[in-house]
C-alpha cells in the first residue's frame, strides 16, 4: 500500500466519524457486531466457581458419605438376623458411594478446569495486548514525520 493510499483511508475514516472511526489500538464494547460477553473472562468469577466447587467437594466427603458406613453396618446387622432387606440396603449403600464419588470427581474437575481456564485466558490476554501494541506501533510508523522523503512530498501536494 502506498503512503498516499494509507493517508486517504485514514481521511475517509475520519470523515465518516461516529462509531465508524478507525480504531486500531483497542476494542470497544458496543461496536459493530460486538455482543456483551465477547472475549470477556472475569478472573473473580472463575475463582468463585472454583472455590464453590472445592467447598462442595469437601462438604460431600464430610456430610454425604456419613450415610455409607452406617448403612453398611445396618445392612450387615439385617443380613445376620436373616432379613433379605440387608442385601438390598448393602446394594443401595454401594450405589450411593459410587454416585457420591462420581459427583465429587465432577466437582474436582470443575475446580481444576477453572484453574486451567484462568491460566489459558491470562495467556490470551497477553497475546491480544501484544498484538494491539504492535498495531499502535505500526500506525505510528505511518505518521507524516516518518514518511520517506519522496512519499512525504507527494502527500503534501
Amino acid at each position: 500500500m502506498a503512503w498516499a493510499e494509507w493517508e486517504q483511508l485514514k481521511a475517509d475514516a475520519a470523515d465518516r466519524g461516529g462509531d465508524t472511526q478507525m480504531r486500531l489500538n483497542k476494542a470497544e464494547p458496543g461496536g459493530s457486531g460486538a455482543k456483551k460477553g465477547d472475549l470477556a473472562v472475569n478472573q473473580t468469577h472463575l475463582s468463585d466457581v472454583r472455590d464453590e466447587a472445592s467447598k462442595l467437594n469437601n462438604r460431600l466427603w464430610k456430610e454425604a458419605r456419613v450415610a455409607v458406613p452406617t448403612s453398611e453396618t445396618a445392612a450387615g446387622n439385617l443380613t445376620t438376623q436373616g432379613f433379605e432387606l440387608g442385601g438390598a440396603l448393602r446394594h443401595v449403600a454401594s450405589r450411593w458411594d459410587v454416585q457420591l464419588k462420581s459427583l465429587m470427581d465432577a466437582c474436582g474437575h470443575i475446580s481444576n478446569h477453572m484453574d486451567f481456564t484462568k491460566y489459558i485466558h491470562q495467556g490470551d490476554d497477553q497475546y491480544v495486548r501484544s498484538r494491539v501494541s504492535s498495531i499502535t506501533t505500526l500506525d505510528q510508523a505511518f505518521d507524516d514525520d516518518n514518511a520517506p522523503k519522496g512519499e512525504k512530498n507527494k502527500a503534501d501536494n
